[in-house]
């Protein structure tokens, strides 16, 4: 579904992807792990066309979309959720779902997913009406996933859904994506600091450090690799 070959990025002259190559089939749940700093958002930013590779190529369904505008990729089936959430915080959650919805033009369709992601996070349900920005970081989150998930889309990319939460909620947002993944055959594509619960989620991974990737392997491979266990799970 999604290739990444020999992907190339720079801040000016500084370099921030080095011949990032990556496969992911659809259905699956990949996962990109690697310290801070490592090229794990830039990957993500260079597959929605918010960082232009300068050299090397994106497939979407064999199809190449590097240097595509944003709202093109969208348009395709790539939604990402951002490091931080960056939901609309003066807008209602109502409106920030909407929002989501924004390409489309299937009223029926854009209710009906509606009310499935109240079912996924109830307390979205019962705060419809709330200011995003009064919502808890957890809220957020779910809110931010579900904003994703009002553009139908084939690829969904998670930029650390844990960062900042606290564990019980982790737990649920984590369970929410094997769900996602589940039942309705997302691709998901998940860039996560704590790799101990990402390489459980997920089928297989992909290492990244200083910009390039380092292993990849099935996650039950990584979790037992030692320098895997010594660098990014503590133990």
């Amino acid at each position: 579904m999604l290739k990444l070959q020999k992907v190339q990025t720079f801040y000016g002259n500084i370099q921030a992807l080095k011949d990032v190559t990556i496969e992911i089939s659809e259905g699956e749940i990949v996962t990109l792990i690697g310290a801070n700093g490592a090229g794990k958002t830039t990957t993500l930013m260079a597959v929605c066309g918010i960082v232009t590779p300068r050299s090397g190529e994106i497939l979407f369904m064999g199809k190449p979309i590097t240097g595509m505008e944003p709202d093109k990729i969208v348009s395709l089936g790539i939604c990402q959720v951002p490091e931080g959430r960056r939901i609309f915080p003066y807008l209602s959650v109502a409106e920030n779902l909407d929002m989501g919805a924004f390409l489309r033009k299937d009223k029926a369709e854009i209710k009906r997913d509606m009310e499935y992601v109240f079912d996924l996070f109830p307390i979205l349900a019962e705060r419809r009406h709330q200011a995003g920005g009064t919502l808890s970081g957890g809220e957020q989150q779910m809110l931010a996933i579900s904003r994703a998930l009002m553009t139908r889309p084939r690829l969904l990319l998670l930029d650390e859904p844990s960062l900042g939460l606290a564990p019980l909620i982790v737990k649920r947002i984590f369970e929410i994506i094997s769900k996602i993944n589940a039942e309705n055959n997302t691709t998901i594509f998940l860039v996560e600091q704590n790799a101990n619960l990402a390489l459980k989620v997920a089928a297989r991974g992909y290492v990244m450090e200083n910009g390039r990737i380092t292993l990849t392997d099935s996650s039950k491979n990584l979790l037992a690799n030692e320098a895997v266990r010594k660098a990014y799970l503590g133990l």
